[in-house]
This record gives C-alpha cells, sequence and structure tokens, in this order.
C-alpha cells in the first residue's frame, strides 16, 4: 500500500508536530469509500492525519491527537488544525471551538467539527462548511472540488529512537583524523593504478555532485562548490566528470577520482542513457565528453579510448539515493537501476549504495546527525533501498551532504570519509578479483 501523499509533505505535516513519521492506515481506492471502512482501520488509533485529494490537483485534511470511534459525540482538541497544500507550503488552519474539533459519525470518514468531513455520507464526495468551529477559504483549500479521487488516514509515530546504534561509530576528533590519514594513504593493490576511480549513478538531484562538493570540502578545510549542483527536475551535470582531490590547496592529489554522471530520469530519451554505461565501465569515455541522452557514445567520437588499461577503467560504482524518496521511487527509474545493476555486475564491479538527506528524512537526525544509526527510520529507509537495488544492508551507507552550511561539521565529515573509506575497500575487493582472474591464466598457460 503506497502513500499518495508524498515524502515532501509528510516532512512538511511532520515539521509542525515535532519528531514524528506517518503511517498509512486507510487508503479509499483500496478498502474503499465508507465509514465502515474507515472505522475498521483507523478507530482507536491515536493521533492521525486524514488527507483528502481531488482531479483539481489539491491536496488537503486535517490533524487531531483523539482516537476516532464510532460515538456520534464530539471530541475536544485544542492541538486540532485543518490545512492544505499551496505549493510545498503548508497552509494551517486551527480549530477555533475545541469542544468540537472532531466527531465521531458512523457513516462518514474523518469528520472536523461540522466544517470538513472526507468520505460523507459513504460517498467519496466533502462536506464543506467554512466557519463552522474552523474558519478557512474554500477555494484556497480545494478549490471548490468536492469530488475526492482518494482519502488516506496516517497514523502519527514518534520516530523511534534505538537503545543503542546498529553500526558502530566513534564520534571523536580523533576519528575523523584517522580516516582523513588512512585515505590520503592508501595505495591501490595493483601497481599499475594510482587511483582509484568511482562512478556515481542515481536519479537527477539525488546528490552525486555535492558529494563530491562535500569531500572535497572535508580535504580542503572549508565549504566548496567546484562540481555543479543544486535542484532542478532534469540533471544539471551534462558532462562526463573525472573529480581528482587534493589532501588540501597545496597538497597531493589523493588515491580516488570521483566520476559524475548526468542524472538517471525515469522517461525515455532524457537524463543518462544507459547505453553510454557500458562504456563508463569499460574506460572508454573521455573527460568532459557531452551527453545526449538520445544517441549513446559512438566509437568515432573525439577522445574515445579504444584500447583503455586497467587505470581508466571503473573500479567501484556508487548508486546515490534520496533517503526522502526511497518509497516513491517511480518503476521506471527502478527499471533503469535494475537494468544498470546488471550490466555492472556482469563486469564485476563491487557496488554500494550511498543514502544521502538522511538528515531531511528523519527529525532525529537532523537534531543530531550522530543519530543516523539510532534511528529505525533511517534503517527501515536503508533495508528498503537494499531490497529495491538489490545490495546487502552492508552496502548501504548513510551521509549528510553539505548543502546549506557555511561551515564543515565534523560528524558530518566522518559519515563523508566513512563512505570514501568503504570505497576504498570496495576496489581492493576488485582488484584482488583481477589478480586472481590473472593468476589462473598463467596457471592454464603452463
Amino acid at each position: 500500500m503506497n502513500p499518495k501523499l508524498t515524502r515532501s509533505q509528510q516532512r512538511t505535516i511532520c515539521s509542525q508536530l515535532g519528531r514524528f513519521k506517518l503511517q498509512l492506515l486507510y487508503k479509499a481506492s483500496i478498502h474503499g469509500f465508507t465509514g465502515a471502512a474507515f472505522h475498521q482501520r483507523c478507530d482507536n488509533r491515536g493521533t492521525t492525519v486524514s488527507v483528502g485529494y481531488n482531479a483539481s490537483g489539491f491536496v488537503f485534511g486535517g490533524y487531531t491527537k483523539q482516537p476516532f470511534s464510532q460515538s456520534g459525540q464530539y471530541v475536544n482538541d485544542d492541538q486540532a488544525f485543518l490545512f492544505t497544500f499551496s505549493g510545498e507550503k503548508l497552509l494551517k488552519y486551527p480549530v477555533t471551538t475545541h469542544a468540537y474539533a472532531v466527531r465521531m459519525i458512523v457513516n462518514s470518514g474523518p469528520y472536523f467539527g461540522e466544517a470538513l468531513v472526507l468520505v460523507y455520507g459513504n460517498q467519496p464526495v466533502v462536506y464543506n462548511n467554512p466557519g463552522n468551529y474552523y474558519n478557512f477559504n474554500a477555494a484556497e483549500m480545494h478549490g471548490n472540488d468536492l469530488n475526492l479521487t482518494e482519502c488516506e488516514v496516517y497514523q502519527v509515530e514518534e520516530t523511534t529512537e534505538l537503545e543503542k546504534p546498529w553500526r558502530t561509530v566513534i564520534w571523536e576528533s580523533e576519528t575523523r583524523t584517522e580516516l582523513m590519514e588512512s585515505i590520503k594513504s592508501y595505495k591501490p593493490t595493483v601497481s599499475s593504478v594510482s587511483q582509484i576511480r568511482v562512478l556515481f549513478i542515481g536519479p537527477v538531484g539525488a546528490g552525486k555532485s555535492s558529494f563530491f562538493n562535500s569531500i572535497n570540502s572535508v580535504f580542503r578545510g572549508h565549504v566548496t562548490s567546484r562540481a555543479i549542483s543544486g535542484s532542478s527536475t532534469s540533471s544539471l551535470t551534462t558532462q562526463f566528470r573525472s573529480y581528482s582531490l587534493k589532501a588540501g590547496r597545496e597538497g597531493k592529489p589523493l588515491p580516488i577520482i570521483l566520476c559524475d554522471t548526468m542524472g538517471l530520469e525515469e522517461n525515455t530519451g532524457s537524463g543518462l542513457n544507459i547505453d553510454d554505461i557500458s562504456n563508463i565501465l569499460k574506460g572508454h569515455l573521455p573527460d568532459r565528453y557531452q551527453f545526449n541522452p538520445s544517441v549513446p557514445l559512438d566509437s568515432e567520437a573525439h577522445g574515445y579510448r579504444k584500447s583503455p588499461v586497467l587505470k581508466d577503467k571503473i573500479h567501484c560504482v556508487a548508486y546515490v539515493v534520496d533517503a526522502c524518496k526511497v518509497s516513491i521511487m517511480p518503476t521506471k527509474l527502478e527499471e533503469k537501476l535494475e537494468a544498470i545493476r546488471r550490466k555492472v555486475n556482469l563486469m564485476d564491479i563491487p557496488q554500494l549504495v550511498l543514502l544521502t538527506k538522511v538528515d531531511e528524512a528523519c527529525l532525529l537526525v537532523k537534531e543530531d546527525v550522530r543519530n543516523v544509526y539510532k534511528s529505525d527510520y533511517v534503517k527501515q529507509m536503508m533495508q528498503e533501498v537494499s531490497t529495491r537495488l538489490g545490495v546487502p544492508l552492508s552496502c548501504v551507507v548513510p551521509v549528510k551532504n553539505y548543502s546549506e552550511e557555511l561551515e564543515l561539521d565534523p560528524n558530518c565529515d566522518i559519515l563523508l570519509l566513512s563512505a570514501v573509506k568503504q570505497m576504498l575497500r570496495f576496489a581492493d575487493d576488485y582488484f584482488d578479483e583481477i589478480s586472481d582472474q590473472l593468476s589462473n591464466l598463467e596457471v592454464k598457460k603452463l
């Protein structure tokens, strides 16, 4: 049962409530537009958010701390409010007469004080009467479109903080220093390669370029913005870029190159062309190659490497996924990622997932990034992305990129550096596999 309310909308509502998350209880298109179906799923379930949707595109509803029932009585709730979305902004209409905030009616859905009723009289319609215990503008609330295309009720649950973190991280300045030193001193196990190459793949806006900027910031000592990043409906990265990092402004190059690609988009003919993936993995693609979503790379293109060597190839693939959008990932986008994963598997290249924006997805982490492995919600998101992308949970790493900060946060740095350390370990696995294959060939020749 997939929620129609987007993660962004859920976060916006929860930001009004505190450290909570929403759990879908009732979906009228599945359970029925009837009072009986609503009460069966929602009675005695505590604090709830009820949401109506109409064909005019309005998303509106109400919040109450009082559990629903079929008593027929009015219930007092001084915290109740109605709401509607204006774009991403939430407009609130607080209850004006607390004693009549909610009414428990048998043959209707959520019933807010004779002012707004969803699934009124066992029908997919809205009862609307502003001024009765709630003041609101009907045109602003729902555009005067009283026919429902969907109705949902969510239980409001407190974000669970686990008793102890399920992964061990030592949040000390020494940890940050040790991670930086281990990355700077790393050497690939194959002598012909001095820098491992990590390819980033992910949907538009997931944070691929932002991750590079964040890692670069850690080693520069201040927030940088070398790679183009930001919010857009289409990819801001239009070229294949290979970014080398330095240990400080005048420092030596780090033993890792981060390769950025055009963002994936769900529609055919837009975003990264998955036929280009094989050429990237094999090392054929030149730096600054201009992507064409409609046409894959031609072997006669300028700069095309016809005979790439090991140092030109990709040694690890990192899928970058927005934690806020895991549950609403479009099917077509998931299918594209699956097709890419199959290509990567055929080449025995290790893969991991960077789960970005964990602070936006969970208020517990937003309060303190050190709660990332104590958040049951983040763990659930990591398990879900593990299942959706077909990678072990041990290959999913949560991070928080620098996006609005002006100064570095040592705890964010630890998460970012830990992710890089995993990439180095995975690259070692790749080189070990290459060495084993070469050894087997030598044995066969003998």
